[in-house]
């Protein structure tokens, strides 16, 4: 495999100067705040975090003054190749007669082409560099070059091409079909192991996979349990989508007398090394009425699967997880995505702690320490990764440089919450991964973002021409999201 040392991070580079470093507290297994600390990196990984550095001179010296110094964030559920299409779209729509979910309707009517997929790419790869993010997760259709326009970004990329035995459509806006094709789903899978195995061996030297059988009702409990074999097999991770509306928790519980955690626990596919994608409709989330009042979230507990967590998608339908708090104190991992447009992650992360407090009815229910847990280390746990979401000797040296002298950061007694709750990424100076530079001053350096974001508004305008013959009702794009005043 390449070295990613090959990228610019050669040598020994100290970032000095830093008004705080958010660092490693192994004792404590938490992240602490330090204060005269440097961080010291060589061939992209950290060497040293903390005051006293008394190893080999520097090559290069960074200069963090006025800075919080923090590691990079980890998003574990993103769509990067179409999402960002859906912009000025989906903002406003949910099936009145699907429980407001977008799923069925919606999301299969517009469709990005080759050059619609190439700008989504680009334009959410900058909006997560641009937020803090070093690491993404992206749950994908595989498409020609994805892979080194992936490694070009210069994050760190963690491949999830999905597969499927059959697809979801809506023939009348009121019931979900199934069209089923079972060779596919395997086909897909070896499609997908070929991928992974490809991500490997790529250049960059920062591509990694996972297996993700799409959605657990447009799966068999075959592809699930084989699925899941040949991730124990290869030492991958499992991610699906799973309990994400009423309707999918009906059908499975249509199918088999079972809500969709405990079909996973049935199957065996519930282990530690499964996301389950939002993992919402729980037995006792207050819409499902179902006769095991928490089983399910002891179940997520007892076999150490993560909970993917992605709020904004749900929000925008009324939907909401029921509630973070409460994963975290039953013993759930819980990692963050973003899921949809926009890619930022910070806004991500202020709406999962505002959005539990609603749930909770309780301002004390989640703290800036538990999402930043989350983005963090959370999301590195959820990847099996122990060398990411922290800042500790031995890990990457993939962190961000907080502006804290940045109005929106002032006053900034805790810089976290100043980030978190305030300036977002209008504060994010620099990010590093594997100590190359990806962003300076807010601009991603890795890439065009404007011109992608030019490019993804002409795709949407080719998409949109295809949207009456995709819809089961023959509806206009306008006719499907009215626009916000008249004469649009």
């Amino acid at each position: 495999m390449h070295d990613e040392a090959a990228d610019g991070a050669t040598g020994v580079t100290r970032v000095t100067g830093a008004r705080w470093v958010v660092a490693w507290d192994p004792e404590s297994g938490g992240h602490v705040y330090r204060t005269g600390a440097d961080v010291v990196f060589a061939d992209g990984v950290l060497t040293h975090v903390g005051p006293g550095y008394g190893g080999p001179e520097p090559v290069r010296t960074i200069d963090a003054s006025g800075c919080m110094l923090m590691p990079g964030l980890v998003d574990i559920h993103t769509h990067l190749f179409s999402e960002p299409m859906n912009k000025g779209m989906w903002d406003e729509v949910g099936s009145q007669r699907l429980y407001n979910t977008s799923l069925y309707e919606y999301l299969p009517i517009l469709r990005p082409d080759a050059e619609g997929t190439r700008a989504a790419y680009g334009v959410a790869l900058a909006e997560l560099a641009l937020s803090g993010v070093t690491t993404v997760c992206d749950l994908a259709l595989p498409s020609a070059g994805w892979l080194d326009l992936l490694g070009a970004s210069g994050l760190r990329v963690c491949i999830a091409p999905m597969f499927r035995s059959g697809r979801w459509l809506t023939r009348n806006g009121h019931s979900v079909a199934y069209e089923w094709d079972e060779a596919a789903g395997y086909r897909g899978l070896e499609q997908a192991l070929a991928e992974i195995e490809a991500a490997q061996k790529h250049p960059s030297g920062r591509l990694f996979g996972m297996l993700c059988p799409a959605q657990v009702d447009t799966c068999t409990a075959e592809l699930l349990r084989d699925a899941h074999d040949q991730a124990v097999r290869r030492d991958l991770r499992f991610h699906t989508h799973a309990a994400q509306s009423l309707s999918e928790f009906h059908e499975i519980t249509r199918r088999t007398g079972m809500t969709p955690i405990e079909w996973l626990d049935d199957l065996g596919v519930l282990t530690e090394r499964t996301i389950v994608g939002h993992g919402i409709f729980l037995d006792d989330h207050p819409w499902t009425h179902w006769h095991s009042p928490g089983a399910d979230l002891r179940r997520l507990a007892e076999h150490g699967a993560t909970v993917a967590h992605c709020p904004t998608v749900f929000a925008r339908r009324g939907i909401a997880l029921h509630h973070f708090g409460r994963y975290v104190q039953a013993g759930i991992n819980m990692g963050i995505g973003t899921d949809v447009y926009p890619h930022n992650m910070l806004d991500e992360m202020r709406l999962v702690s505002y959005l539990a407090r609603v749930v909770a009815e309780n301002p004390r229910d989640t703290r800036a320490t538990d999402v930043f847990h989350a983005a963090t280390v959370g999301g590195a746990r959820a990847l099996g990764r122990t060398d990411i979401g922290r800042l500790e000797p031995g890990c990457k040296a993939d962190f961000v440089l907080v502006d804290c002298a940045h109005p929106a950061m002032r006053p900034c007694r805790d810089p976290v919450q100043s980030l978190i709750y305030s300036a977002g990424d209008r504060a994010v100076r620099q990010v590093f991964v594997g100590g190359r530079e990806i962003v300076r001053d807010g601009r991603a350096l890795t890439i065009d973002y404007a011109a992608a974001a030019a490019a993804l508004e002409e795709a949407q305008g080719r998409a949109l021409a295809q949207v009456r013959q995709l819809d089961w009702a023959g509806r206009s794009p306008d006719a499907l999201a009215p626009p916000t005043f008249p004469g649009l």
